[in-house]
């Protein structure tokens, strides 16, 4: 029997009304009993407009508080939120849409244009939501079944294909607890969340939010003066970030400190230069490295405050209560990341072939490269092999390639990552033509079809691609062509 436990907005409303739960930089706040009359208010309204549960509902939005709202809404009615990266193109939007079974995307004004190009039954702004009728005959959820699935997040799949990863109650549940475990809790906790919530490191925060009771101050999006400010003066005690926004935050303090309150930034994003750490330790700032990806539902691996400044450049030890192993390889040698936990996804949605391949006994195999010290901290040597992150975004040069292929000018295509002072990395493509073409042309043609972040930062005309015996692509060799 499947277990369940009171619904988590209702029962936080109902222990501490009256405290915040969400502060946003234009100084509004929320009390839980506000954000709970709010969610269900939306959620009647949604359901004047069929959704009901199992229903697949897009997100379209920046962080905002109408967003958080339809979230939360979602969970009343049972339907299950496909969180969607507002900076994909259209081509890409569609594909996630039809393979989640979307019938509905909810999406802020700001996007409500570009959605409306989309190929779906039906777009509703948020503000056009909140103008119709209650549906007051609806049951609204009381409870939540932690094995009911809550949100798919798409992330970047090896094949070219985006994966859409499935999200259970019970995965944000234990997610939330075991991130409490190893960091703790504080009364005076106040987590800052500059990542976009459509991300799984943004939306975890804000179910974290319910689970403890705790406020979060929301930003749109990352700005370098906003983070540091509300550091230094909105008593922020952790704050989520990746590697680009620590190096900016490093310069926007110069000679100064940030506050004692201040007890957490938890790194996420891949890897971190080991000299941005030890330049952030000099200034006192507690940057604990972590490691997760969407299909864990946020950080698994996670530094402790103990073992922050000592184990420098380790993501740390597999949080209570997920499990990890390296496999294939030997003692003190590097292998693939494997790990077991009930954050851990139980799959991808409708999707066997990568569900066969990625998981095995309860293992979720991660295609991470990594190893064990003597003390059993966790170091990353290699994001997934083929895996470019620029600035926290995922890419996979296969999703790329994938595209330029459909150009007819072009014969081949490799693409590889770059590394870059602000970014980590770049994609780079080399291209092997059949026809003329332009690197504009070829510029041009990835703008219609794949998101900002994911286009080339160069395009390298070659004779021909490196590749091995087996006539595969070494993409480890592409760099050398570079003029």
């Amino acid at each position: 029997m499947s277990e369940t436990i009171p619904h988590w907005l209702t029962k936080q409303a109902d222990i501490n009304p009256n405290q915040t739960a969400i502060e946003l930089e234009n100084g509004e706040t929320y009390t839980f009993k506000q954000l709970k009359e709010a969610s269900q208010c939306f959620a009647r309204k949604l359901a004047a407009l069929n959704v009901h549960e199992g229903t697949h509902v897009g997100i379209l939005s920046g962080n905002s508080i109408e967003m958080i709202v339809a979230i939360h809404a979602l969970s009343y009615l049972g339907a299950v939120g496909v969180l969607l990266n507002v900076r994909l193109s259209r081509p890409e939007l569609e594909f996630q849409l039809k393979d989640a079974n979307v019938s509905i995307v909810l999406t802020s004004d700001k996007y409500k244009m570009s959605a409306s190009q989309i190929q779906v039954s039906m777009v509703k702004s948020f503000s056009e939501i909140n103008v119709l009728q209650e549906k007051y005959n609806i049951p609204l959820k009381t409870e939540l079944n932690l094995e009911d699935v809550f949100t798919v997040i798409y992330t970047s799949g090896t094949t070219g294909f985006p994966k859409g990863v499935l999200h259970t109650y019970g995965n944000h549940w234990w997610s939330a607890i075991g991130s409490a475990l190893n960091l703790g809790l504080n009364k005076d906790d106040k987590w800052l969340i500059p990542l976009p919530i459509f991300h799984v490191s943004g939306l975890s925060t804000s179910i974290k939010s319910l689970i403890y009771g705790m406020p979060i101050y929301v930003l749109e999006k990352f700005d370098v003066k906003k983070v540091h400010d509300a550091i230094m003066s909105k008593g922020i005690t952790i704050v989520s970030v990746v590697t680009v926004m620590v190096q900016k935050l490093l310069n926007e303090l110069g000679n100064n400190r940030y506050p004692n309150t201040l007890r957490c930034m938890l790194l996420g994003g891949g890897p971190a230069p080991k000299p941005l750490l030890e330049k952030a330790k000099e200034k006192g700032i507690p940057v604990f490295q972590s490691y997760g990806m969407t299909e864990t539902s946020s950080q698994i691996v996670t530094l402790s405050p103990q073992d922050a400044l000592k184990k420098l450049g380790s993501a740390g030890k597999a949080l209570f209560p997920a499990q990890l192993r390296i496999d294939g390889g030997n003692e003190d040698s590097i292998g693939e990341i494997i790990v077991k936990g009930p954050m851990v996804t139980k799959g991808y949605y409708r999707n066997e072939e990568a569900n066969k391949k990625s998981f095995h006994n309860g293992w979720l195999r991660t295609g991470d490269m990594g190893y064990l010290d003597d003390d059993g901290f966790l170091y990353v040597v290699d994001r997934r092999k083929d895996l470019i992150i620029s600035g926290g975004e995922n890419i996979y040069p296969s999703e790329i390639e994938s595209v330029l292929s459909g150009m007819e000018q072009i014969k081949e295509v490799g693409v590889t990552g770059l590394a870059d002072e602000t970014w980590g990395q770049v994609p780079i493509a080399f291209v092997v033509k059949i026809k003329d073409v332009t690197a504009s042309e070829v510029f041009s043609f990835l703008r219609q079809r794949l998101a900002k972040y994911k286009i080339p930062k160069e395009i390298h005309f070659v004779e021909e691609l490196p590749r091995n015996a087996s006539n595969k692509l070494v993409r480890s060799k592409l760099l050398e062509l570079r003029r």
